[in-house]
């Protein structure tokens, strides 16, 4: 069993383009969930449109790499009035249903062959990245120490999604100290008071709702810069992962969801390693690799469920948000 390895390759998760992207999305969710209370089930979706939104743009269009991200931007601010006009004045299941179902819609359309040609299908795309590395001022080559250790643009592409995300948890925490986090706190709590104080509830939950969202679209577009654009990658386990990030690291706290991202992608690497060696090493004589994959879900799911158990308010939570949640 090769420790250093499975040790150096869970290392690699803390600082990875797949962690920020994560943990961007979670913290779009803390919002939603964590100090609105709205229940959306579709930050996949959200994911979605802005890995499309930035692919599409880039080839079909032409566009530079600032008109793409405004591009899958306003598709997001687009998609959340869609799914909070008909649903934010009703109860929080109903916004719930809707999100989910409106995400796996919106895989199915860019998977179906159709549009193809815009799209790729179950393909998906690929080839969008030259704007963006044309952006990179690290001359090329090979810089860091240990195992992290990478080229110019792999350095540029962590640089960027955790600058984002850095920026995106400062004005998180400014806008839940302002006045207007205040209101979103106070929804969260007992909307019905908020509304007899002359607030418009509805108003509110839809900014949430926005806000959020395009914190989703900005980790889409991380999340495509070290990958293609596969629509295989945005089913509702993605949504379901983040939220495990959410409660991980606390549901209305700034640092949780970074810190539960980055604890999240390190256990699944450290286990996924682990098990996939120890398969190969006959440790485990009756599984496959397939089956290993498997149980390294189940593995890091017990871990989350430890956690649940002793620390259930997550990492930075507190015992009001606790009661929140439950």
């Amino acid at each position: 069993m090769d420790w250093i390895a499975i040790l150096s390759n869970a290392s690699q998760q803390l600082i990875s383009p797949t962690t920020a992207a994560y943990a961007l999305a979670a913290l779009g969710l803390a919002i939603h969930f964590g100090y609105t209370g709205l229940l959306n089930f579709g930050q996949a979706g959200f994911m979605a449109i802005g890995a499309y939104g930035y692919a599409i743009s880039t080839l079909s269009f032409g566009f530079p790499v600032w008109a793409a991200v405004l591009v899958g931007i306003g598709a997001s601010v687009v998609f959340a009035l869609i799914l909070g006009i008909p649903t934010l004045r009703l109860r929080a299941d109903y916004l719930a249903i809707v999100t989910i179902a409106a995400a796996e819609i919106l895989r199915l359309i860019f998977t179906t062959n159709t549009f193809e040609d815009v799209t790729g299908s179950a393909s998906g795309l690929q080839g969008y990245k030259g704007g963006f590395a044309a952006l990179n001022p690290i001359p090329d080559g090979t810089y860091g120490f240990g195992p992290f250790t990478y080229n110019a643009y792999d350095w540029w592409i962590r640089i960027v999604g955790w600058t984002v995300v850095i920026l995106a948890a400062l004005f998180t925490w400014l806008l839940m100290r302002s006045p207007w986090g205040r209101v979103i706190k106070g929804i969260r709590e007992d909307e019905d008071a908020v509304r007899a104080l002359g607030k418009n509830v509805y108003s509110y939950k839809m900014q949430s709702l926005i806000l959020g969202g395009v914190f989703g679209t900005l980790a889409g577009m991380i999340f495509i810069m070290p990958r293609a654009v596969v629509p295989a990658n945005y089913q509702t386990s993605l949504t379901f992962f983040i939220y495990a990030i959410l409660l991980l690291g606390g549901a209305a706290t700034i640092l949780g969801p970074i810190v539960g991202s980055m604890i999240f992608w390190v256990l699944l690497s450290f286990f996924s390693g682990f098990v996939a060696r120890g398969v190969e090493a006959g440790w485990f004589p009756f599984m496959s690799q397939v089956q290993a994959g498997q149980l390294t879900f189940i593995l890091v799911g017990i871990g989350i469920m430890l956690l649940v158990v002793f620390r259930p308010q997550g990492i930075f939570g507190n015992k009001k948000e606790l009661a929140f949640v439950r």
